[in-house]
């Protein structure tokens, strides 16, 4: 076996160097960062919505669906906070198929990371420049974080890499809440075990350095479902579920008991559609119950400006090449639904 090494790639303060923030980029981002972080502490009673693409495709769809969420803010603003989802790495079961844009900036052409770091660096930025979006991304490599720390408001550790202590060590020394998902099989006490090591103080390694971190505060749980032993999809956003993880954060001592919900993967059993059901459930699970309400703050949702999904080469401006999303005009009616049920 062998491991062929083809180029030194810049460091994260090298690319943060090139492609940097202007002050007023700066002072946007701190301030969607305490308007964020006052949901999960609890001074702020405005909902989440954690929403966008599966994956990250091209930036000029992304940055239009981007363009479109800001108009809407300003008809929910009041009584939601909207964090774009720019994905940009694809977790891939097998190992195989689109990594998303780190990988492959084009999706149709070979891997080339170097363009890939460039390119996800811009995007984010672009949506901040233009839009006034601090965005979202998923840490599927924790040394790849810093390429994007100062850029990104709301961080998720995916269902495959809850169990990873790199990721829940890393997760301590995030400044943005992180989301810890259930894994696959469903056992919420490991995501539970996952918060308390993000909330917690760490001593490791971390690109070639000896880091301590002081402990995350805004470390919370993500309900997506799960898959049982014969491979089906079981749900875990209701009702029930829901005063399950509140019973669970009660015994734990963590602070900031919070869940984010997400619509599609297992709770929809990825039935893409479904999200619209699941959301607006979700909402109304909210209404009954002030612990709920109290302890849910917001929404993960799938959507792009096409309904459902494509493969790369059909070229759809704006539909997804990875898992099936809900189209603009659906998710503009599922916006302004849940701002009235607020």
């Amino acid at each position: 076996m062998q491991m062929n090494f083809h180029r030194k790639l810049p460091i994260p303060q090298e690319v943060k160097r090139e492609f940097n923030l202007t002050d007023e980029m700066r002072q946007t981002k701190a301030a969607r960062d305490k308007e964020i972080q006052a949901v999960f502490s609890g001074e702020s009673d405005k909902f989440i919505l954690v929403i966008g693409p599966c994956s990250a495709d091209h930036s000029e769809p992304v940055l239009e669906y981007i363009s479109r969420l800001k108009r809407i803010e300003e008809q929910v603003g009041d009584k939601i906070i909207l964090i774009p989802r720019i994905y940009t790495n694809k977790p891939r079961t097998t190992g195989q198929g689109y990594k998303g844009m780190l990988h492959q900036p084009d999706p149709e052409a070979k891997p080339d990371l170097y363009r890939g770091i460039i390119a996800i660096r811009k995007l984010h930025l672009d949506a901040l420049k233009d839009y006034g979006f601090s965005c979202a991304d998923e840490m599927l490599y924790p040394e790849n974080y810093r390429y994007l720390s100062d850029l990104l408001s709301y961080v998720a550790i995916g269902a495959r890499s809850v169990e990873n202590q790199q990721h829940c060590l890393t997760a301590s020394g995030v400044e943005a809440p992180v989301g810890m998902k259930n894994p696959t099989g469903g056992d919420l006490s490991v995501m539970m075990n996952s918060i308390v090591a993000a909330q917690s103080s760490h001593t490791f390694l971390y690109r070639g350095w000896e880091v301590t971190t002081e402990g995350n505060p805004y470390a919370h749980a993500i309900l997506r479902g799960y898959l049982d032993y014969a491979g089906k999809s079981v749900s875990n956003y209701h009702y029930e579920d829901l005063l399950r993880v509140e019973e669970l954060y009660e015994k734990s001592g963590l602070v900031n008991p919070a869940v984010i919900v997400d619509t599609n993967h297992n709770n929809s059993g990825k039935q893409y559609l479904e999200q619209i059901r699941i959301a607006k459930d979700i909402v109304h699970s909210r209404g009954q119950n002030d612990n709920i309400r109290r302890l849910v703050k917001g929404l993960m949702i799938e959507s792009y400006l096409e309904d459902g999904a494509q493969k790369p080469e059909e070229h759809v401006f704006g539909k997804s090449i990875t898992d099936p999303c809900l189209g603009w005009e659906k998710t503009e009616k599922l916006i302004l639904e849940i701002a009235d049920k607020l």
